[in-house]
């Protein structure tokens, strides 16, 4: 560990502080977890691509979410196994900050492609006939190459305000990997102003969004159940799971960025939360209240056995 006065070149990650049996047995369970995240969502991206039933913008874009899943899980996840074997781990500055910069683009690219997902599900719901028109391939890829460049921007602002800060002891970041409100405590300068813009460009920005969403789906809900008779059951399944969606993903973000990066006892907890369970759930989400999703997975079951 580097004393207060030295500049830091490492960062040493504390993980978690628990017996060896328990890590263990964290290891197994976190691993097993990550192998599912990868299965489920590897499943989805295979039925959405090679079934023609499911070549509609919903289902392009629940890919794209998909995939995103894969991503996040995969940049977090192993450094959390990685922690959980050996401890401290220590992690170069550079490298500490490609993982913000990666995790934050594929977290912001996520962020949007749920806010995508609520446009199109209120342009099917509220403009049916006129759908399939505005909705088509050009507009479907022009939203996810959107969703991305909102995430780049996003990480590209964070890092930016991170990059000129002199870093100096204690090295440790009390997380399983690095992320900005740990970071930002080992700067040797008054961070107060860069922490109201991170606050800002993250917490803020997640605030707005969720409100923005939960708003949109319930003017959803409400239409579906006043004038919706046929597929009236579909409509409230895909709404609600995504509604699902959005709040297990939102709700711990929130908590993270969007308040004075303070340690409290639960940021751990959360932090794993959103950055490793929601991945794996995301896809239970979709495929076990989704109709079309579990004829799809039985048409592939059916394809692949006979």
């Amino acid at each position: 560990m580097q004393n207060v006065t030295s500049p830091v070149t490492e960062f040493v990650l504390l993980g978690f502080k628990n017996s060896l049996t328990i890590q263990q047995f964290l290891f197994t369970v976190f691993f097993l977890v990550y192998l599912m995240t990868c299965l489920g969502n590897i499943t989805i991206l295979t039925i959405v691509i090679t079934d023609y039933h499911l070549h509609t913008p919903m289902y392009f874009f629940l890919a794209n979410l998909a995939f995103t899943d894969i991503a996040e899980s995969s940049v977090t996840t192993p450094i959390l196994l990685s922690s959980l074997l050996s401890q401290p781990k220590s992690v170069p500055l550079n490298k500490c900050m490609i993982h913000m910069f990666l995790f934050h683009f594929i977290g912001g690219a996520h962020i949007f492609l749920l806010a995508v997902m609520a446009a199109d599900r209120y342009m099917a719901i509220f403009k049916p006939l006129q759908y399939l028109t505005v909705m088509n391939r050009a507009v479907c890829v022009g939203l996810v190459v959107g969703s991305w460049a909102g995430g780049f921007i996003h990480s590209a602002t964070q890092i930016t305000l991170l990059l000129p800060l002199p870093y100096c002891g204690p090295n440790t970041l009390d997380n399983f990997h690095c992320d900005v409100p740990q970071v930002l405590k080992v700067a040797c300068v008054d961070t107060y102003l860069t922490e109201l813009l991170m606050a800002s460009n993250g917490g803020l920005l997640l605030i707005v969004i969720f409100v923005l969403l939960l708003i949109s789906y319930t003017v959803i809900l409400v239409k579906i159940r006043r004038q919706f008779t046929k597929g009236k059951h579909k409509a409230l399944s895909t709404c609600i799971a995504q509604i699902m969606a959005i709040s297990i993903t939102f709700i711990p973000g929130i908590f993270v960025y969007a308040r004075p990066f303070k340690t409290f006892a639960l940021d751990k907890v959360v932090s794993i939360f959103f950055t490793v369970l929601v991945p794996v759930l995301n896809p239970m989400v979709y495929t076990l209240r989704n109709t079309e999703m579990k004829k799809a997975i039985r048409r592939l079951v059916l394809r692949v056995l006979f």
